[in-house]
């Protein structure tokens, strides 16, 4: 295997998992802020603006792994043909 489609390879890999730790984790935020919402509905608001920074904080992750996975492909060392 050469160095272009290792890299191709790893990038795909890293981006699909990177997803699938995204979705995780949002689910796992999401289902707790409507836990406490349905527990104390008066804290609806604060609850909701700190979800909303959370789920800003996780999707960074799958943005940065893509970045990064782009550079893994396209660098010079690993260039596509």
């Amino acid at each position: 295997m050469d160095m272009s489609a290792a890299a191709m390879l790893g990038a795909g890999i890293a981006s699909g998992a990177a997803a699938l730790g995204a979705s995780l984790g949002n689910g796992n935020v999401i289902s707790k802020t409507i836990e406490g919402v349905a527990r104390q509905p008066e804290a609806k608001g604060s609850l909701q603006g700190i979800m909303f920074i959370g789920v800003g904080l996780i999707e960074a992750l799958p943005l940065l792994t893509w970045v990064i996975a782009l550079l893994m492909v396209f660098t010079k060392s690993g260039s596509p043909t």
